[in-house]
């Protein structure tokens, strides 16, 4: 409203959390936002997900244009691995004390060691950074570890379910509690694969589109935006590999299957996947890109 009484052109970013957390149920909340968006020279939505909840929401509204956050290409890029693990275990020994993690928003202590302990292995890893929340589904994952037996993995994140997690967690699973974009981007090149398990809708996959950037394969559940993900990556992807993207949410089986043939790809079949989901990036989610796209409206 503030946007539209000036008299000036606007647009309007519509976000996934404020539609469902904010808005859903809202009827004056969403009155005023159909008045205000009925206003608006662009509607930008990041997924075609966000825009079907936002009709839901809100009712239907014109000029809407999908356009997906963006990735920061020179900051997530592929790395030499001894390269990365040095910068990695540069980052974590900057962290701030956190004893005992009294402050889940803080790495745990001790991470350095614990890392350069994990990498002096050239074992592969299997990587989840986000939210730890049970809808983010990494007990999907911890089962789909104890179907495989033998492979390796990395929980980076904090959230109220952290405690259940490392209860159930199998045994080669390592957790650091939260790390930040220093770390993630040397960490991301030092994991043969990320997993984006969530069992809730997603308005979009940034995680598997920072993995991506950086070449660790995505292996996505294919749902609500995550699901475009997957497609902008299958649609990159040979075909011999194209259902290597994405498992059925919930399905602990299907992505054990695909978790173990990411693992067994040979490794230059590995690193041209790997040439292709970085590609894939900065085609489709690099920065530059999603700029252009945001003045598209209005040229």
């Amino acid at each position: 409203p503030v946007a539209a009484d000036t008299g000036e052109r606007f647009a309007v970013k519509a976000h996934g959390s404020e539609l469902e957390y904010a808005l859903r149920g809202n009827a004056e909340l969403s009155a005023w936002a159909r008045e205000s968006l009925q206003r608006a020279e662009a509607v930008f939505v990041g997924s075609a997900h966000v825009r079907e909840v936002l009709e839901e929401v809100v009712g239907h509204v014109e000029r809407v244009h999908e356009v997906p956050p963006g990735v920061d290409i020179d900051e997530f890029r592929p790395e030499p691995r001894d390269a990365a693990l040095v910068a990695l275990l540069e980052e974590c020994r900057r962290d701030p004390p956190n004893p005992g993690g009294t402050s889940e928003r803080l790495p745990d202590e001790g991470n350095a060691e614990r890392l350069a302990d994990w990498f002096a292995s050239d074992e592969p890893t299997v990587l989840y950074f986000g939210k730890l929340l049970y809808n983010k589904g990494v007990h999907v994952l911890f089962d789909a570890l104890r179907v495989l037996g033998d492979v390796r993995a990395l929980v980076v994140g904090f959230g109220d379910y952290r405690d259940e997690l490392e209860r159930i967690a199998p045994p080669r699973t390592l957790f650091t509690g939260p790390l930040e974009h220093r770390h993630l981007a040397h960490l991301l090149a030092l994991c043969e694969v990320t997993v984006v398990p969530s069992i809730f809708p997603e308005a979009f996959g940034m995680v598997a589109a920072e993995a991506a950037a950086c070449g660790s394969l995505p292996l996505v559940a294919r749902h609500s935006g995550l699901a475009q993900i997957a497609e902008g990556l299958e649609a990159a992807y040979p075909p011999a590999s194209r259902d290597l993207v994405a498992f059925e949410s919930g399905d602990a089986g299907d992505l054990a299957r695909k978790l173990r043939a990411l693992l067994e790809l040979p490794d230059d079949v590995r690193r041209d996947l790997a040439e292709c989901a970085r590609g894939t990036v900065v085609e489709r989610w690099s920065w530059a890109r999603v700029a252009e796209r945001l003045l598209d409206p209005f040229t």
